[in-house]
């Protein structure tokens, strides 16, 4: 069992990533987190703050209740500000908002205002600090992650292919795309930590294909690595049809099912990692308590797509799955990203 607690090689990664983040004397930042965060990660920041010399103060909103038909441990998004005017106002009036919501506010209805205002967002995504401490962003990190944005961006279309029947197309033609190392230092910049992510969000239908998944990819929304095959179908943007015999299968249907909302159904984003602290491995050594598994969307050469709400297709909903896949080829235009896995040329 991992013990929460401060410890000095902990507080000293927050401040590195912390001043990566250009938080130093006299910014000023607002950390905010719910009910339901790790607390060990408020107090690691309010210290790293303090340490270094920033103007800091913390907010703390309740948990919202949970009304979705299925319990739920990603949404993808927190709504813990619930619209409460005075938190908006708060947070618009600093330089910089340290994240401990436990879903994170990129998404959240709130930020495009609190964004606008020019705040930038440093996510502190709610893992055990263990797992932070391994995945720490570094500065080298952030040329991967440039290429690889800008591959995406100047691309036309994605295709993913794998050895086992992956076989996809995406129309990536005015698709918003982006990513993070795990910093930023301009206004509206956003990180998160664990970093390491090039994706894209396509348009409407802009996605179509077969997906297959294997042995050993993951399931982050159950935080659990898959047992046995999963076959979808995509069609204009959709999970037309899930095939498989196994458990996992049964359970990515039956939880799609629940929701009753066919954006549910819908493409969020695709991408791919370029983390080579994050490790595939790592689910096996800790407690799903301990992970809300970020790292394992950032792995190096792996392959990422995600259902649920892709506000730039114009769908939104609480139902979530991220999907990080091994050994995948992802081409762009027809050059190379990720071959069998492994990061190509200069995203090596």
């Amino acid at each position: 069992m991992l013990q929460e607690r401060i410890e000095g090689k902990w507080l000293a990664a927050f401040r590195r990533v912390f001043a990566l983040n250009g938080i130093g004397p006299g910014i000023r930042i607002a950390i905010i987190s719910e009910t339901q965060s790790r607390p060990v990660l408020v107090h690691l920041c309010e210290l790293a703050a303090f340490d270094l010399g920033a103007s800091s103060f913390h907010l703390q909103m309740p948990t919202p209740p949970q009304m979705a038909p299925v319990p739920v441990k990603s949404t993808g998004t927190s709504w813990a500000i619930a619209g409460n005017r005075a938190v908006v106002e708060a947070l618009k009036l600093v330089e910089v908002v340290v994240d401990c919501t436990v879903e994170g506010l990129i998404h959240a209805p709130e930020w495009p205002e609190i964004d606008a205002a020019g705040a930038r967002l440093l996510v502190i995504t709610n893992e055990h600090p263990e797992i932070l401490e391994r995945t720490e962003p570094k500065a080298e990190d952030a040329a991967r992650v440039q290429i690889g944005i800008q591959m995406l961006r100047e691309a036309r279309e994605m295709r993913v292919t794998s050895p086992i029947g992956t076989d996809l197309v995406v129309d990536l033609i005015d698709a918003p795309c982006g990513g993070t190392p795990g910093f930023g230092t301009h206004p509206g910049a956003v990180a998160h930590w664990p970093g390491g992510l090039c994706l894209a969000f396509p348009g409407k239908g802009a996605v179509n294909g077969r997906i297959v998944m294997d042995v050993g990819d993951m399931n982050l929304t159950f935080k659990t690595y898959l047992t046995s095959r999963i076959d979808c179908h995509i069609e204009n943007d959709f999970v037309a049809r899930i095939d498989g015999d196994g458990i996992d299968a049964l359970h990515f249907r039956e939880y799609l099912e629940a929701w009753d909302d066919r954006n549910a159904y819908g493409i969020s984003h695709v991408g791919w990692g370029v983390n080579k602290g994050a490790k595939w491995v790592s689910a096996a050594m800790y407690d799903k308590r301990d992970m809300q598994a970020v790292e394992f969307r950032a792995i190096a050469g792996s392959f990422l797509w995600s259902t649920g709400a892709n506000q730039y297709a114009g769908r939104y909903t609480l139902g979530h799955f991220d999907l990080p896949m091994r050994n995948c080829t992802i081409a762009l235009d027809g050059r190379v990203a990720v071959k069998d896995g492994v990061l190509q040329g200069e995203l090596a």
